[in-house]
């Protein structure tokens, strides 16, 4: 069974599945959508292409561990995934990751204006990365 991570954002959706054996990153990817019925559709329908049993939703704090209006809109985007679909859906702090996905992209020659395209999927590896290390 595989594990995929969510970046759910207004724009785009930043997507991540793990391995077979739930160890690593397999593949990740952006999927432009800012409707967010049509993104969980499409999510679904991916996820079950892909033998996927989990999702790994994040979901944004802020820094003093608060929820703000972004955390509500995961939490809504949550219960659609839930509705459509049996898949369990896990909540996953992502405080800091879209930062560290722009340094990672920064530190590997990207420039600024190219990172839209990347940083969603590099954020959604970076909330698998730490979902699976907390399954070890």
């Amino acid at each position: 069974m595989r594990i995929m991570a969510i970046d759910f954002g207004d724009a785009r959706v930043g997507l991540a599945v793990s391995d077979e054996l739930q160890t690593l990153t397999g593949s990740a990817w952006t999927l432009p959508e800012r409707n967010m019925e049509r993104a969980a559709d499409k999510i679904v329908a991916e996820a079950k292409s892909r033998d996927v049993g989990r999702f790994v939703l994040g979901y944004p704090k802020n820094m003093d561990g608060t929820l703000g209006a972004r955390a509500e809109k995961s939490e809504q985007f949550k219960a659609l995934l839930e509705q459509r679909s049996d898949i369990p859906v896990t909540l996953w702090d992502e405080r800091r990751t879209t930062i560290a996905a722009h340094d990672i992209l920064h530190a590997n020659g990207r420039k600024m204006k190219d990172h839209r395209a990347n940083v969603d999927a590099v954020a959604a590896s970076l909330i698998l990365e730490g979902y699976l290390g907390s399954l070890k």
